[in-house]
């Protein structure tokens, strides 16, 4: 039994972030009956609620942690009436941008051409270079599917974007795992984003000095010279013998045996 529901409050909201804590803005983009809102709370709260109020806006907060780093992603769940005709509110704040459509309805997938037509007009030339993901939703209605999954890949192709089937009534590893690539995404942007150092290599060479150079020669340590052996003169006195007693030439620390 299923009932009208306006948009979930109570999803891991979280007090204001620390400072220099990473964030990552994402807006979830699409027609009426996409399934926005659905995928929205699945992430959040790993529900799944059918129905919502078309007519609610809202954003909401959550601490993930993404490849072990924490970051604070805040959704957007968008509520356009007439397609992407103000879009100024989510195109200035969001660093990514998640399209869906529905795989059993044909028209929503045509609208979604808009909003990609929309974001890449509004954010032309900005830095980081805003992330860009459609999402075909309700894959648990593949027997009412009206649109190929090469469809959606054709079409994401041309936009330069990624591209995820899912079903936010099914499962929540992959609606999970879609956000935390958006995220992902970010970061990689953000990251080829940063200013390069430039390197400036100088043409002048200085002329090194003498003293200079000295520092420069290697230094070894002097061995000391060898010690000078100190001559000892032994003469051998032998009473019975009348021959001239022998002299012997020694090296001082030798013993005679």
């Amino acid at each position: 039994m299923t009932s009208k529901f306006g948009k979930v409050r109570t999803c891991n909201v979280v007090p204001a972030p620390d400072r220099g804590q990473a964030e990552c803005n994402i807006a979830v983009l699409g027609i009426t009956g996409s399934g926005k809102s659905a995928l929205t709370v699945k992430f959040l709260t790993k529900r799944f609620i059918s129905e919502y109020d078309p007519n609610l806006e809202d954003t909401y907060t959550s601490e993930e942690i993404v490849d072990q780093q924490p970051v604070l992603v805040k959704l957007m769940d968008t509520a356009d009436q007439d397609g992407p005709v103000n879009c100024q509110r989510y195109v200035t704040w969001a660093t990514a941008f998640l399209v869906v459509y529905s795989i059993d309805n044909r028209r929503s997938f045509e609208g979604c051409q808009q909003y990609l037509d929309a974001v890449r007009l509004h954010t032309r030339g900005i830095q980081p270079k805003p992330v860009l993901i459609l999402v075909g939703n309700k894959l648990d209605m593949e027997r009412y599917r009206q649109v190929s999954k090469s469809d959606g890949a054709d079409l994401a192709a041309r936009y330069s974007c990624l591209f995820f089937e899912v079903s936010a009534c099914l499962d929540f590893g992959s609606v999970q795992n879609m956000f935390h690539e958006a995220v992902r995404e970010a970061r990689r942007a953000a990251e080829r984003a940063l200013p390069v150092r430039p390197l400036f290599i100088s043409e002048d060479r200085p002329v090194l000095s003498l003293a200079s150079a000295s520092l420069l020669t290697p230094c070894f340590k002097e061995l000391p010279c060898p010690a000078t052996a100190k001559l000892v003169t032994v003469k051998s006195s032998r009473a019975q013998s009348k021959r001239r007693a022998p002299t012997l030439t020694l090296l001082k620390g030798f013993k005679i045996f």
